[in-house]
């Protein structure tokens, strides 16, 4: 993987980590605007299969994807579980549907290591790194990657 790069200064910096598919992923905790329940989603005609759909939220639209579909994983079920990450992408508001939300995990930059490019089932090109915890491995996603098509 060539194309990807990790900074390998010391910064520390915070992930929300959450479920999708069965897989734990991370994203670092500045590029989230809130969490929230999911709520009544208005299916939108002829979209992309991974886009579940539109939300009003305090008056802004917010599209809707299911992040497990996005990321060739299992579709996120339909369960009291699911949460909506809401994050920003060129001055849109982008909800991530996911399966569960988990903790928040502290690291280093440089602790994060390369994604392995043989990432079974998962699209590694969606990540950024990888981050060994004593007990599991995070799958750090890259959200421009993500949003970007």
């Amino acid at each position: 993987m060539a194309n990807k790069t990790v900074d390998n200064s010391s910064e520390d910096i915070e992930f929300s980590t959450f479920y999708v598919g069965g897989a734990l992923c991370g994203i670092d905790i500045l590029n989230i605007q809130e969490i929230n329940k999911h709520t009544e989603i208005t299916k939108v005609p002829q979209s992309h299969d991974y886009i579940k759909g539109i939300l009003n939220l305090r008056g802004r639209i917010v599209t809707i994807i299911d992040l497990g579909k996005k990321l060739g994983l299992a579709p996120v079920n339909n369960d009291k579980y699911n949460r909506n990450i809401i994050v920003n992408s060129e001055d849109e508001h982008i909800g991530l549907l996911v399966d569960s939300i988990s903790d928040v995990a502290l690291a280093k930059r440089n602790e994060i290591e390369p994604a392995p490019s043989n990432m079974s089932g998962i699209k590694s090109k969606f990540f950024q790194g990888v981050l060994k915890t004593e007990t599991q491995l995070i799958g750090i996603l890259n959200i421009d990657e993500v949003l970007k098509e």
